[in-house]
């Protein structure tokens, strides 16, 4: 054996321990990443748990009940009784609009204005033409004095026949003919005086008004563009500047069945309830019922008018209507609160209120439901807030977090 070969044999071989090592340092990395984990998710589901539930509530709202029955339903639309779009009495080009959307305007405000060079031109001229009518008057007048001076001296003259009948004649016939000229040339400057009042007028017509006081509701153009209070056929001209309602003048159309309509009378109690606003019953009264039927729809237009105004009722918007009969009693007011509020605990009606992060249990006393809503006798007080939505089970004094996105 030579010298290399035994020094080779007496070298340790490490290949199966490192095998058998590695094996081992993958089995508790993996342990301890199980291990991690593990706590993690133990750490979680404790912290989980120790955080309140979440719920949502809404405001406990004080509504006007009506007294009656309820006779006919019926759906309909805001409507504006007064409402225009405004427009110019001529024909030119925009030179700026002073309004926008949602902007209350009074009556003669102004609302735009046209491009008035050419009339502002026109109006200097006949101001010039008046001016030099005026001049003219003046001057025949001075003449007319002096013709009748000398008919005067000339009629002496005549009496002691210094002069003959031709000058004298011929001297009167000179007032005559100044006369004359001076009553038309008054007639003249009273045109050339009607002739500037027209391009005054002109230009006054360029400065678009509004007609009522009430709120833009629509602006339709801008300066630069033509505006005609015709259509001019094509794309490029404008009828009108925008469109103003008058919020005072709102009221609901409705079509009720004529099968039905024996049901309506003028002055009957409505109660409207507006798409927009489920929960806000408002009371109205029928206006007029239009004498004329639809015979494609078979149905007659009813008119009825809010008893009370609000900035929420806005034009088009859609609306159901209940037509009341009965006794129309005192006012009475109530609390309403959403019906998912309600609760049953022991055949008795509940509801948990929001309190400083926790929720309190309140025995309440329902007085009648209306749709999506409840209207509650006592045990609850306007503006107290309750819980509509979170945990199946809610104890009395259970902290909470209210959910965010909550309606006022």
């Amino acid at each position: 054996m030579s010298l290399d070969e035994r020094i080779d044999s007496l070298k340790i071989d490490r290949s199966a321990g490192e095998g058998v090592g590695g094996a081992g340092a993958a089995r508790w990395l993996g342990l301890a990443v199980l291990l991690v984990a593990a706590l993690g998710a133990a750490g979680w589901w404790l912290t989980d748990r120790s955080r309140p539930p979440e719920v949502r509530a809404e405001p406990v709202r004080e509504v006007l009940l009506s007294s009656g029955t309820t006779v006919l339903n019926a759906s309909g639309y805001v409507t504006a009784r007064r409402q225009a779009t405004v427009s110019s009495k001529v024909t030119g080009r925009v030179r700026e609009v002073l309004i926008e959307e949602g902007m209350h305007v009074r009556t003669g405000q102004v609302l735009a204005r046209l491009d008035d060079t050419n009339a502002r031109a026109n109006l200097a001229l006949a101001q010039a033409e008046l001016d030099a009518a005026r001049t003219a008057l003046q001057e025949t007048r001075v003449r007319l004095r002096q013709a009748e001076l000398d008919l005067e001296r000339l009629g002496a003259l005549r009496e002691r026949a210094v002069v003959s009948q031709a000058e004298l004649d011929a001297a009167r016939a000179e007032v005559d003919s100044l006369r004359a000229r001076l009553d038309q040339q008054a007639k003249q400057a009273t045109v050339a005086e009607r002739r500037v009042d027209v391009w005054r007028q002109e230009i006054a017509d360029r400065v678009i008004r509004a007609p009522f006081a009430g709120v833009v509701v629509s602006k339709d153009a801008q300066p630069g563009e033509m505006i005609s209070p015709v259509s001019a056929g094509g794309g490029f001209t404008r009828t009108g500047i925008g469109t103003i309602v008058d919020m005072d003048s709102l009221e609901i159309e409705v079509d009720v069945n004529e099968s039905y309509i024996n049901r309506v009378a003028p002055g009957q109690q409505v109660e409207a309830l507006l798409d927009a606003y489920p929960d806000w019953r408002i009371p109205a009264r029928v206006i007029a019922i239009v004498p004329t039927a639809d015979r494609q729809r078979a149905t007659v237009k009813v008119r009825i008018a809010f008893e009370r105004l609000d900035p929420r009722i806005l034009p088009d918007m859609g609306v159901k209507v209940a037509f009341r009969q009965g006794e129309s009693g005192p006012e009475r007011r109530g609390l309403a609160i959403p019906r998912a509020a309600l609760r049953q605990e022991s055949g008795q009606a509940v509801v948990f209120v929001l309190q400083d992060g926790r929720v309190r249990r309140r025995a309440v006393r329902v007085a009648e439901v209306q749709g999506e809503r409840a209207i509650v006798a006592d045990g609850l007080r306007a503006g107290e807030r309750v819980v509509v939505g979170g945990p199946e089970r809610l104890e009395d004094g259970m902290a909470v977090s209210e959910a965010d996105g909550v309606s006022e």
